[in-house]
C-alpha cells in the first residue's frame, strides 16, 4: 500500500516507521527540511520537502497512485485542506486527518473525511481507565464514541439468553468465546459458565454495562 503522510512530527514519523516496517510504500511530506531528523537512520521510505496542500509537492510524492493519505501536521486548517485535496482532487481511497480542536470534528466529518482528535481520544481513554477500570476497551472507533469490550460473564447471568443483554443503541453482544471457540450470538443461545463475551458499547453506556456486570467484577 502506498501511503502519503503530510507532517513529519512525532505522530507522522512514528506512523511512517511502523508502516515501513510492515512493508508499505511510505512517502512523507513536510515543509521543514529539519523534520527529517524525526526519522530513524536508515528509514527506507521517502521524504519530500514541501507544503502538504501544494499539488506540485503532492504529485512529486506520488499522490496520483496513493492508496491512502494521512494529514498529521500541527495545524488543523492545513490538515483539512490537504485532506480535501487528496480526497476531492486525487480521489485517494482512504483519507484521514488529525485535528487538535475536537469541536471541529463533526464539521470535517460532514465533508466526508474521518478525523482523529487526540484531545477527545485522550479524554475518553483516561475517563475509561479511571471510572471503568475493569472494562478496558479492546478496540475503539471514531474518537472513542463506540467501543469493543470483552468480559467474562458473571455466574449469575448463566442460563439467560445472551440477546437479553442487548440494549438498543447502547449495548450489543457481538461475539461469545466458549471453551476456546468463538461463536456469533443467535436468538435463543443461553449464557454458559465461563463464557467470555464481546460487547459493542457506546462510550456513554459504559457505566450501564459496568453496573450490569459489576456484581462479580468488584466495581
Amino acid at each position: 500500500m502506498r501511503v502519503i503522510i503530510v507532517g513529519c512530527g512525532r505522530v507522522g514519523a512514528t506512523l511512517a516507521t511502523q508502516l515501513v516496517t510492515e512493508g508499505h510504500d511510505v512517502r512523507l511530506v513536510d515543509q521543514q527540511p529539519k523534520a527529517r531528523k524525526q526519522l530513524a537512520p536508515g528509514f527506507s521510505g521517502a521524504f519530500h520537502v514541501g507544503n502538504g496542500f501544494s499539488r506540485a509537492a503532492l504529485e512529486t510524492a506520488g499522490i496520483g497512485h496513493a492508496d491512502a493519505f494521512v494529514a498529521v501536521t500541527s495545524g488543523d486548517n492545513s490538515n483539512i485542506v490537504s485532506a480535501r485535496t487528496a480526497k476531492e482532487t486525487y480521489r485517494v481511497p482512504i483519507v484521514l486527518a488529525r485535528i487538535h480542536d475536537p469541536c471541529r470534528a463533526d464539521i470535517y466529518r460532514e465533508l466526508g473525511i474521518p478525523t482523529i482528535s487526540s484531545v477527545r481520544w485522550a479524554v475518553n481513554r483516561i475517563h475509561q481507565m479511571l471510572v471503568h477500570r475493569h472494562l478496558i476497551p479492546e478496540l475503539a472507533f471514531g474518537n472513542g464514541e463506540t467501543l469493543l469490550v470483552r468480559s467474562r460473564l458473571p455466574s449469575y447471568l448463566t442460563g439467560r439468553p445472551v440477546t437479553d443483554f442487548d440494549i438498543d443503541g447502547e449495548i450489543r453482544v457481538v461475539e461469545i468465546t466458549r471453551a476456546g471457540h468463538s461463536l456469533l450470538p443467535a436468538h435463543g443461545v443461553l449464557a454458559e459458565p465461563g463464557d467470555v463475551v464481546t460487547f459493542g458499547v457506546a462510550a456513554m453506556a459504559l457505566s450501564r454495562l459496568s453496573g450490569f456486570l459489576g456484581k462479580e467484577l468488584g466495581t
